[in-house]
C-alpha cells in the first residue's frame, strides 16, 4: 500500500512521517526534503500489511516530480500547521492536483492539522479545518509530531479508508515479521468508517430480532 504525505514546506511532514515509522526517534532539525520513501509493516486481522510511505517536498520547484508520485498513491495524508493559515490554503492546490492526476476519483484523503502542541498560537480553528476537509470528502484530525499525539491514529484512519475502497491492497502472505528486525509486528486495530459502523449496527439489530 502506497501512502503519500503532502503539504507546504515547514509544516512537519518529515517529522510526522518519521514518528509513525520509528516512534521513538525525534529529529527537531528541519531539512527541506526532496522525497523520501519509508517502509513499514503492520499486522491487521492476522495478516501482514506492507506500507510504502512517501514523504514529499513542499517546495514548488519539485512539483513535477511530486505529480509523478501522486498518480501511484493509494491514499494521501495532507498536512498543514495549525499556527499558519496559509498552509491550510496551500492544500487546495494539492487536493486539486491529486484529483486531476490520480485515476481514483474517490481517492482516500486525511487532512492533518499538525503542531497541536502550539494550540495557544493557533491561527486555524478546528471547525474551519474540519469543514475544509469535509468539502473534499476527507477526514480531519489534529496531531502533534513533537509529542507523538494522534500520529498513529491519522495513519490508521487513512489505512482504514484505503482498505474500505479495496481490501486487497498491500497484504502479503507473511506472518507479520518486520523484515530484518526479527520481531513480530503488533496487531493494529483500524477505526471503522461510517459505512462499516452502519453495517455493524444493522447486523446487531438483526441479531436482536432473532
Amino acid at each position: 500500500m502506497r501512502l503519500i504525505v503532502m503539504g507546504s514546506g515547514g509544516v512537519g511532514k518529515s517529522a510526522f512521517t518519521g514518528r509513525y515509522v520509528t516512534p521513538s526517534v525525534w529529529n527537531p532539525k528541519y531539512d527541506p526534503t526532496i522525497e523520501e520513501l519509508k517502509n513499514k509493516t503492520i499486522k491487521h486481522e492476522g495478516k501482514a500489511l506492507q506500507l510504502e510511505i512517501l514523504d514529499t517536498a513542499g517546495q514548488e520547484q519539485y512539483s513535477s516530480l511530486r505529480e509523478s508520485f501522486i498518480k501511484t498513491g493509494h491514499g494521501f495524508i495532507l498536512v498543514f500547521s495549525i499556527v499558519d493559515d496559509q498552509t491550510l490554503e496551500d492544500l487546495k492546490k494539492i487536493v486539486n492536483l491529486i484529483k486531476t492526476s490520480n485515476p481514483n476519483k474517490d481517492i482516500p484523503l486525511v487532512v492533518v492539522g499538525n503542531k497541536s502542541d502550539l494550540s495557544d498560537e493557533r491561527a486555524v480553528m478546528e471547525d474551519e479545518a474540519m469543514k475544509f476537509a469535509q468539502d473534499f470528502g476527507a477526514e480531519y484530525i489534529e496531531a502533534s509530531a513533537l509529542n507523538n499525539e494522534n500520529v498513529n491514529e491519522a495513519f490508521n484512519l487513512l489505512i482504514a479508508k484505503v482498505l474500505q475502497s479495496d481490501g486487497s491492497i498491500g497484504f502479503g502472505s507473511g506472518s507479520g515479521s518486520v523484515m530484518g528486525a526479527g520481531e513480530k509486528t503488533p496487531e493494529v486495530v483500524l477505526p471503522q468508517m461510517p459505512q462499516q459502523r452502519k453495517a455493524a449496527a444493522k447486523k446487531q439489530q438483526g441479531c436482536n430480532i432473532l
